[in-house]
């Protein structure tokens, strides 16, 4: 062997070695665990609504900022999220309050995904109980007082049938309320088990 070909041959040696190096270095900082409690930010891909969404729908996210740990980013903002609904209720007319709960169940990261168990983020609307025993009750009220100056005792039990069923109408009519979820809603998610990320 030639003394050109024996000095090529070692460059090319220190070369693999300095390659197979930098490479290592760059995949051990990419490995880690996510640990329990751990906060994971995402925006939604799409809209969701409790008013046709059901329990278990998959609902796609991004990944909102890197999730670092100890130095390393484990997971890089923009990867890929999938979220499901885990609670689910159109709002009702009267006093059913309008609920919509999403978890984090998977993060891909370079190609692979990784199944988390998380918190569930969103809300719960505020009950319309009192509020529409108000417009039930003012209603009973306004009838028995129109009633009773109209027609004396009969009159005033009519008139607060009557103002009780107009009550219950203008609750039910203005007391629908879903929640929405457009595109682009921020939620954020905690971890509840320790995720090993290769």
């Amino acid at each position: 062997m030639g003394e050109a070909t024996e000095m090529n041959l070692r460059i090319g040696l220190v070369a693999t070695s300095i390659a197979a190096t930098f490479m290592l270095g760059a995949l051990a900082e990419a490995a880690g665990t996510v640990p329990k409690g751990t906060r994971i930010s995402v925006v939604t891909d799409q809209p969701v609504s409790s008013k046709d969404a059901k329990a278990g729908q998959p609902v796609s996210a991004t990944v909102a900022k890197d999730v670092t740990i100890g130095g390393k980013v484990l997971i890089p903002k923009g990867a890929t999220a999938k979220l499901s609904v885990s609670g689910v209720q159109a709002s009702g007319r009267l006093s059913t309050p309008a609920k919509l709960y999403l978890h984090l169940v998977s993060v891909t990261v370079k190609g692979k995904a990784y199944t988390f168990a998380t918190s569930s983020a969103g809300r719960t609307e505020k009950g319309k109980g009192k509020r529409d025993a108000g417009f039930i009750g003012g209603g009973a009220a306004g009838g028995a007082v129109i009633g009773a100056l109209a027609g004396g005792g009969k009159g005033a039990a009519i008139g607060a049938a009557a103002g009780a069923g107009a009550g219950t109408a203008g609750a039910a009519a203005t007391g629908k309320k879903d929640i929405e979820f457009p595109s682009e809603t921020r939620l954020a998610f905690t971890t509840r088990t320790d995720v090993a990320i290769r």
